[in-house]
């Protein structure tokens, strides 16, 4: 067995491989960049070494800084974790000829099935179906539009290299491709290193089925069955399950048999995934089914698999990369009952999903029976632009589908997460959601039913409460200093309760929600502030348990409904509304980095045309113009790293 390895990874997957290697009595070492220093899984490590900064191609992606690290700290053998090089084969190779071994599959094998078009070869040389489309190694732009409109719109645009929806466009007409090509290039190039891409038709209605394999280095591959990941939103998983429901007993032994079919064809050892897609919604034993592509790492929902299954696949894992057999024959691996599992992001949901980036002022997760909480951060965490917005992992077990479903929606409902926005409510939605309960969903499903997913707008309860508290601490604050000026506490004139001689007492207030001065009215009376929104609706208060609040700073985070709304004081910001008045200021909706500026100064714009790329937590963000005008003023520059908020350009009338 392995003595020593090192994790090149954070968060919660670094405390994960943690875990499992604590538990074989293995060393760990954690490396670090320097806004994830002060995470939990930094201090789990037995040794933590600080590799740079926040910028991923400066601390994660620096694979000489990370082999340094192994070989200084003693390290046997180096475990990628799910993301940034764990499937890069040349890392791999390096690992190797520092004497140092890979937890993953031989670089051969990645390079062969990692790659999705020479995936897809293999795949077809095995007998096994693709989906139609372009997989050549020409990347110009000219031939790869020729080959989209070979295909027949609509098309998929998707990375060569990786996974997890990075470098994935969805192209409905020929008007769209060439920018849309040219952001799936840069996202790809950010995210692996790899502009290349493919382009595949669009198989309609579909479910997103995944088998876990597993092979060792004395040739035996065995699958660990399915997971269903069809929910998914700008193609990247939301919620998974296993095992697939609906999934026939003949579309199973089909499926299982070509991904081990396939990983057999190339001597795979390690953990993989082998990715279809089936036409139509359905599981039944003809339905339609396509090879789309294999991750040749540990996914992010493996834990749904191991609840099925009762295996711990980190340590198969370690065992096979120290050239141990596969713990289990094909025969002795069995599946039983349900599990499914929710990504809880920090992103806004009524924002279009925007990252959700700052300091987590409360974090609280439940425990209980059939229920695994698999998280990275803690009350005081920072959640940085720099990485991917996944603050927990939430998955639950039970006997059957609906039990499962029954104890990861309560589990969701007592996670408090204060001080970032998270999809918590849009996860409850569709938990509660009558067609996923049926199991009747395929990829598309997210995006048909937003709108009732996702609802915008103020939520008046979360405002009454929060401006209540607001008013509450004012009060609570003026009382403690008058006491300091005065013993008298009984005088009817050092009363803070608003009162005011005539039939109505009301108070005007501006106050900033979620950023956006809003006007409120107050009334008081014997009980204390109420608060009305504008436009006269009253905001009756919240039920008891439903709202509560954390006070952080200046200002009050209410929780509502699994939804976070911020109040504060409205305080007015003269540098900001003297750039606003010399013309309409576009502003970073988020904070990250300038990854395109399209135009320069004196430059005529229509309305929608691109002005400049936000680039967080490997998502990229176009910002447009509201309306025609002239580019008066250019901010930022490429490559900058930029806040919230931060005016990148000016716009003024032509």
């Amino acid at each position: 067995m392995l003595k020593r390895v090192l994790i090149a990874n954070r968060g919660e997957i670094a405390l994960r491989i943690i875990g499992t290697a604590r538990r074989l009595g293995i060393e760990t070492v954690a490396v670090g960049s320097e806004p994830d220093l002060a995470l939990p899984f930094a201090r789990a490590a037995d040794v933590v070494v600080p590799i740079g900064p926040g910028p991923a191609g400066e601390s994660y992606l620096a694979a000489d800084k990370i082999i340094a690290a192994a070989r200084e700290t003693g390290a046997d053998a180096i475990h990628p974790g799910y993301g940034f090089l764990a499937e890069n084969a040349d890392f791999a190779e390096a690992v190797a000829a520092a004497g140092l071994v890979f937890v993953g599959p031989q670089p051969d094998a990645m390079r062969k099935l990692g790659g999705k078009a020479q995936a897809k070869a293999i795949a077809i040389a095995a007998g096994v179906p693709v989906v139609p489309g372009y997989h050549g190694e020409e990347q110009r732009p000219d031939i790869l539009a020729g080959a989209a409109r070979g295909v027949g719109y609509p098309v998929m645009i998707k990375a060569v290299a990786g996974g997890g929806g990075r470098g994935m466009r969805l192209v409905e007409n020929e008007a769209e491709f060439a920018p849309l090509l040219a952001s799936a290039q840069r996202e790809a190039e950010a995210a692996f290193g790899d502009p290349r891409v493919l382009i595949e038709k669009v198989v309609a209605a579909p479910r997103h089925i995944e088998v876990q394999v597993f092979g060792d280095s004395h040739g035996d591959v065995v699958h660990l069955f399915e997971r269903d990941c069809s929910l998914q939103r700008r193609n990247q998983k939301v919620i998974e399950e296993a095992p697939a429901p609906g999934m026939t007993r003949q579309l199973r032994a089909a499926m299982t048999a070509a991904a081990v079919e396939l990983a057999k064809s190339v001597g795979y050892q390690g953990a993989g995934t082998v990715e279809f897609l089936v036409e139509g919604g359905g599981l039944g034993a003809d339905a339609p089914w396509y090879f789309i592509e294999m991750n040749t790492r540990l996914q992010v929902e493996h834990p749904v698999t191991e609840a099925v299954t009762g295996l711990d696949l980190v340590e198969w894992q370690l065992r096979v990369a120290a050239g141990e057999r596969l713990p289990l024959e094909q025969g002795e691996i069995v599946s039983a009952g349900h599990a499914v599992e929710a990504r809880l992001c920090a992103e806004d949901a009524a924002r279009g999903f925007l990252p959700s980036v700052g300091r987590i002022a409360r974090f609280e997760t439940p425990a209980g029976e059939g229920l695994r909480i698999d998280a990275g951060v803690e009350t005081g965490s920072v959640i940085s632009p720099f990485y991917d917005s996944m603050v927990a992992k939430l998955v639950a077990a039970g006997p059957d589908r609906a039990a499962a479903i029954d104890r990861l929606t309560r589990a969701l409902e007592q996670t408090m997460v204060a001080g970032v926005k998270t999809n918590a409510a849009f996860l409850h939605a569709l938990l509660v959601h009558p067609a996923f309960r049926r199991g009747e969903v395929d990829t598309g499903f997210i995006g048909r039913e937003l709108a009732g997913l996702a609802p915008q707008g103020i939520d008046a309860h979360a405002v009454a409460h929060g401006v209540e508290c607001l008013i509450r601490r004012r009060q609570d604050e003026l009382e403690a200093q008058r006491l300091r000026l005065s013993p008298e506490r009984h005088s009817p004139w050092a009363a803070l309760d608003g009162f005011q001689l005539g039939p109505q007492r009301r108070q005007s207030l501006d106050v900033l929600v979620d950023g956006v001065r809003t006007a409120v009215e107050v009334r008081w009376d014997r009980s204390g502030p109420h608060v009305e929104l504008p436009g006269g609706d009253a905001a009756p208060p919240a039920q008891r348990g439903q709202v509560s609040a954390v006070a952080d700073g200046d200002r009050v985070l209410v929780l509502h409904d699994l939804r976070q709304t911020e109040i504060a004081w409205a305080l007015r910001d003269g540098a900001m509304a003297d750039e606003a008045s010399a013309g309409s200021a576009i502003r970073a909706p988020i904070n990250g980095r300038v990854a395109k500026v399209f135009l320069a100064e004196g430059a005529a714009v229509d309305k929608g045309q691109r002005i400049a790329v936000i680039e967080a937590m490997k998502m990229e963000h176009v910002l447009v113009a509201p309306r025609a005008g002239t580019i008066a003023r250019i901010a930022v520059d490429e490559g900058q790293q930029v806040t919230e908020g931060a005016l990148l350009a000016g716009l003024v009338d032509e």
